[in-house]
């Protein structure tokens, strides 16, 4: 502590041997407990409970900025400001979350026995942001290493150039700007390069039939589906490094008490995002299967006996 005394009573093997014990094993009883409710529930269980975790703290952040305002610290019209640029930026994440580029594809006639059935058109669906919350944690890991390194050596002789490299990476500080804002648009392009591929997708198109208008089926599909994609992820990854930096801004300029981080904010809402289309596709399988069953009923009253 700052008075000099040890934090641990007891410090050793048998501290160090029970907390890793306890680490572990609290880390896998809550993969489990995500698992179950993946398979039992509703929505993803791993990010439902990390969206607890976040959101369990909000109503003591508010709490908080309330009681500053009342102790005059921030002024009223300052801390309505607030709510309403968080209300914004949420408003903001929701519609670029759920924005989509539809290319547009067509299908070729195809004859079904001696029925000859006319092409139809489609869209493919291609998100702004595809990558999703992956590029902050990467970067924002990365980039904080340094800092980690430095709580494990750093009090060691000879190591004040990493100290030195901690503080110039430390939130708030102009080059941890420029690093963590590139990192993410690195990790932008990366990680959707892993997760979609231009080229079976437009081999798909091509097995089921299907192309884009004006455009040849094959390896000019796949060249134009890339460009597509190459502008949605630049547009995505700035807006996921403007998200991600805003509530930085703020703090460490204003000393804003701004709860949600641009990573937490994305986390609570694409996983209520999701949520909420899970419950809807749940009350439309179910209104379907009341359909059928009302549908069978029917049926089987009007059936001979």
């Amino acid at each position: 502590t700052s008075a000099g005394m040890p934090v641990v009573i007891a410090p050793g093997v048998g501290f160090e041997l029970i907390t890793v014990i306890s680490l572990v094993s609290g880390t896998m009883f809550m993969m489990w407990l995500g698992e179950q409710v993946t398979e039992r529930g509703i929505g993803n269980g791993i990010s439902m409970l990390i969206f607890a975790g976040i959101v369990a703290g909000l109503p003591g952040a508010i709490a908080h900025t309330l009681d500053l305002a009342s102790r005059g610290t921030f002024q009223p019209l300052f801390v309505l400001v607030l709510f309403a640029i968080t209300l914004g930026v949420t408003a903001f994440v929701v519609f670029v979350e759920r924005g989509q580029r539809r290319i547009t594809v067509n299908y070729a006639k195809r004859q079904q026995g001696r029925r000859v059935l006319a092409g139809q058109s489609s869209h493919l669906p291609l998100k702004i942001n595809m990558s999703g919350v992956i590029p902050p944690i990467f970067a924002s890991s990365i980039i904080l290493l340094p800092a980690t390194v430095v709580s494990w050596f750093g009090q060691a002789e000879g190591m004040n150039w990493l100290r030195d490299i901690a503080t110039t990476l430390s939130p708030g500080q102009p080059i941890y700007v420029i690093l963590y804002a590139t990192a993410i648009v690195f990790f932008c392009f990366f990680y959707t390069a892993l997760v979609f591929n231009p080229k079976e997708t437009a081999e798909n198109l091509k097995k089921s039939g299907a192309f884009i208008p004006g455009i040849r089926p094959g390896d000019q599909t796949a060249s134009y589906i890339d460009g597509v994609m190459s502008r949605l992820t630049l547009g995505g990854a700035v807006y996921v490094t403007l998200v991600c930096l805003l509530p930085e801004f703020l703090i460490v300029k204003w000393n804003v008490p701004f709860y949600f981080g641009g990573t937490s904010l994305l986390i609570v809402v694409v996983v209520c995002m999701d949520f909420m289309a899970q419950v809807q596709a749940r009350l439309m399988s179910h209104q379907y299967e009341s359909l059928l069953r009302k549908a069978n009923l029917t049926g089987g009253m009007g059936l001979p006996r």
